[in-house]
């Protein structure tokens, strides 16, 4: 009987095993299959969806929410992931942040923030390079910067101050 329930037909196995004698692994043949240990591919941190937690994160390789977090996440070298299920009423520094999931708080990225269609973000964004698909909410202001600071950023007008007080911009005219 085959794995289907129909009926197996013997001889065409029976011809197909002679005619195509089967060989065992050698040990030479046979590998053995372990996790790729890749300095490039970095580990991934897992918060599932029925974790709750209250306080401060921070870490040094990416992680991925999918529980509810209240308080700061800080991950500066690393991308933070906010998943489907991911509920966040925090402050997040992180590299790159990707929001698939709710998030109310300020979310800063030093290289990227990106807010797919399934995203809601209330709070301020401020990251150099901002990616906001169709469908996704997104309520508070949008500050982008070369690079983002945790202060303050200088404004235009202070930035030509300094340059013509170091003698370095001079008015045609």
């Amino acid at each position: 009987m085959s794995l289907f329930g129909g009926k197996r037909d013997d001889h065409t196995q029976t011809e197909n095993a002679a005619s195509s004698p089967a060989t065992a692994p050698t040990p030479s043949t046979v590998s053995t299959r372990r996790p790729q240990t890749n300095q490039e591919e970095s580990n991934v941190a897992n918060i599932g969806k029925s974790i709750s937690i209250r306080g401060d994160l921070t870490g040094n390789e990416d992680m991925v929410i999918e529980g509810q977090v209240e308080g700061k996440v800080d991950l500066p070298n690393n991308q933070l992931t906010v998943g489907a299920n991911g509920k966040l009423k925090a402050e997040i520094h992180a590299k790159s942040v990707v929001i698939i999931g709710h998030v109310e708080g300020n979310v800063y990225g030093i290289e990227r923030v990106e807010i797919q269609a399934t995203g809601r973000v209330e709070g301020d964004v401020n990251a150099p390079k901002l990616v906001v698909a169709e469908g996704a909410q997104l309520n508070g202001a949008i500050q982008m910067t070369q690079k983002t600071q945790r202060g303050a950023a200088a404004s235009p007008d202070t930035n030509a101050a300094q340059a013509q007080a170091a003698g370095g911009v001079r008015k045609a005219g």
